[in-house]
């Protein structure tokens, strides 16, 4: 073999050799939101925030993201999970809860971490919130009911009816509304139910509850949430106080929320995504609830809905907009 082709075929040998390995410490994360609002954009946020902490970002060129929204429709997540899983990313992180199932729906060797998701069991995503033994773990935003209410009864003394316009169709909002339909007569209060299976319905269901609530209470409903200022606007022309779980909704317009910071619970989703590149097997890894709720106060949409701020609330509130 003549010198020129002994170093052409090394030059080969080693390309191919880099190439391998190129391809052996490439690592990807591919992340699907159910809908693009406030909450769900804030968790994104942060599981791309924590990523880049640990290395995974842009100026990694061993590392990809890719990011896509389903819009708001089930049919679009699963043509979304689909796409992902023939990607074949580390990692897919699933936020909120049809996203979520349509992403487990279609892997059971993909590790999975879901995001925003309030009742995960309930979703069928994981057996517990144990080590679940199979490629799902993930973050759940359940929020204690009895913390809920306890909110409602402080801003609304005289309340006795609770209004709650939800998604009968989305499984995070039916087990709030179950947990509500068992706490609520324990507090002396009674609750009133208008479904809103579309985003358009939102302002509908919402006008079908005056007259016979005395405050309206909203879930982290994707539905409802993406919609928002259609609620307020009913809210604010009935003087019906809305009180929320998702604290970006008092900046559109409801008058209080005691909810989770989903920047940081993104973040923590972010961390047990690294962990999984790492090597972690997501089957030994516990499902993980937000760790801190904040209360958010408007007191603008408290003129516009009739509503006096009590001063104790006032002063426990992290954040209080005028």
């Amino acid at each position: 073999m003549s010198k020129n082709n002994c170093q052409w075929r090394n030059w080969l040998l080693g390309a191919s050799l880099a190439l391998a390995s190129a391809a052996t410490f490439a690592q990807s994360v591919a992340v699907v939101s159910f809908v693009e609002h406030p909450a769900l954009d804030a968790m994104r946020d942060g599981v791309a925030e924590a990523l880049a902490e640990a290395g995974y970002d842009q100026n990694n060129k061993n590392f990809s993201w890719q990011f896509q929204s389903a819009q708001g429709n089930n049919a679009v997540a699963a043509q979304i999970a689909r796409k992902f899983v023939g990607d074949k990313p580390d990692v897919i992180v699933a936020i909120a809860t049809p996203a979520a199932q349509a992403v487990v729906a279609a892997t059971r060797r993909i590790p999975v971490v879901y995001g925003a998701v309030t009742d995960p069991v309930g979703a069928q995503l994981v057996p517990s919130l144990q080590a679940s033994d199979t490629n799902v773990t993930g973050v759940s935003d359940a929020l204690p009911i009895d913390d809920q209410i306890a909110l409602i009864q402080q801003l609304l003394p005289q309340a006795k009816r609770i209004g709650v316009v939800y998604n009968p169709g989305e499984a995070n909002s039916v087990a709030v509304l179950e947990q509500l339909r068992d706490k609520l007569p324990e507090a002396g209060m009674s609750l009133v139910e208008a479904s809103a299976p579309r985003t358009l319905d939102v302002g509908a269901a919402a006008r079908s509850l005056i007259g016979r609530v005395d405050a309206i209470y909203t879930s982290t409903d994707n539905n409802v949430v993406s919609a928002y200022e259609a609620l307020v606007k009913e809210g604010n022309e009935a003087d019906i106080p809305l009180i929320a779980a998702d604290v970006d909704s008092v900046k559109r317009g409801a008058v209080a929320a005691l909810g989770q910071k989903y920047h940081e619970m993104g973040k923590q989703a972010g961390r047990m995504a690294v962990r999984i590149l790492k090597g972690e097997n997501p089957g030994d890894m516990p499902s993980e609830g937000g760790t801190e709720l904040e209360l958010y106060l408007n007191e603008n949409a408290a003129r516009e809905q009739g509503v006096t701020l009590p001063q104790a609330l006032l002063d426990q509130a992290a954040v209080v907009l005028r």
